[in-house]
């Protein structure tokens, strides 16, 4: 196993993203009084914490390294990892600064029983939590959790690629039982159905065909408030790779305007790099 990720262009702009609003986040949490609040940073698929690029070859630091080098600092950070190795070295990085806690296993089970316990409203706790897995890993119990809770701002991998490949153009009935599973456990229900096909007219008769991937992501941003009960979720930034494929969305979901206001205002900046 590759311990550090080769990462594309499309993450590095991720991870600048991230960045920004992390230290922007930070900045005005800890300037708060009155009350003051305790700022947490969740990854919860951290990887090592350093990357490959792919266009440089060069390391590129990830989003725990990025996190842990925002200044003001967050007061505690949560790193989340199924894999050994990578544990191994985020817990090199945790010897860096205070507060910080590895996690090995499942982010699913460990966000609910180890992790949000520690971001409650009564204790003036505040989040800003990662959710960026490789594909469809994600329960959304997960996202409803971070919605009601309202002390969690979230970026969440919406991915369209592993969708895309899973989820047939045509005739859904056709979908593997497996991958009908991995939606329905990240969608949160079967609803997605009803959302990814329309019915077209063919020289055969109706035939269900998938409708575009922003429709289905819009679908999703609605998910966020209807069902989440996040506030405020801006539209999503596509993702593109280096044929300008769209391999996944970057939503962002809160409960105060200025954070989707500020998370707005990073994405415009970044989506021309991305058009």
């Amino acid at each position: 196993m590759e311990i550090f990720d080769d990462i594309g262009y499309w993450s590095e702009v991720k991870l600048e993203i991230v960045r920004k609003y992390a230290a922007a986040y930070s900045r005005i949490l800890a300037a708060r009084r009155e009350p003051s609040f305790h700022h947490v940073y969740i990854d919860a698929f951290a990887g090592a914490g350093t990357h490959v690029s792919r266009t440089t070859g060069q390391f590129v630091p990830g989003s725990p390294l990025n996190a842990l080098l925002v200044e003001p600092p967050f007061r505690e950070y949560y790193f989340i990892d199924i894999e050994q190795k990578k544990i191994e070295e985020l817990e090199k990085l945790a010897t860096q600064r205070p507060g910080v806690h590895v996690y090995h296993g499942d982010c699913n089970q460990l966000l609910m029983d180890e992790v949000f316990p520690h971001v409650c409203w009564r204790d003036y706790k505040r989040g800003l939590c990662l959710l960026d897995p490789y594909g469809l890993h994600l329960d959304w119990r997960i996202i409803e959790q971070a919605g009601n809770m309202r002390t969690i701002g979230m970026f969440l991998n919406f991915p369209v690629a592993d969708i895309n490949r899973n989820v047939p153009r045509r005739n859904p009935e056709a979908v593997q039982p497996e991958q009908v599973q991995r939606m329905n456990r990240f969608w949160g229900d079967d609803s997605w159905r009803q959302v990814a096909y329309h019915r077209v007219p063919t020289l055969f008769g109706e035939e269900d065909e998938k409708l575009e991937n922003q429709v289905i992501a819009e679908a999703f941003r609605r998910r966020l408030t209807n069902v989440a009960g996040f506030a405020h979720v801006p539209p999503p930034m596509p993702m593109r790779n280096t044929q300008r494929a769209i391999v996944y969305y970057l939503f962002f979901a809160a409960q105060k305007p200025v954070a989707a206001h500020i998370v707005g205002d990073i994405f415009e900046k970044y989506r021309d790099r991305m058009a």
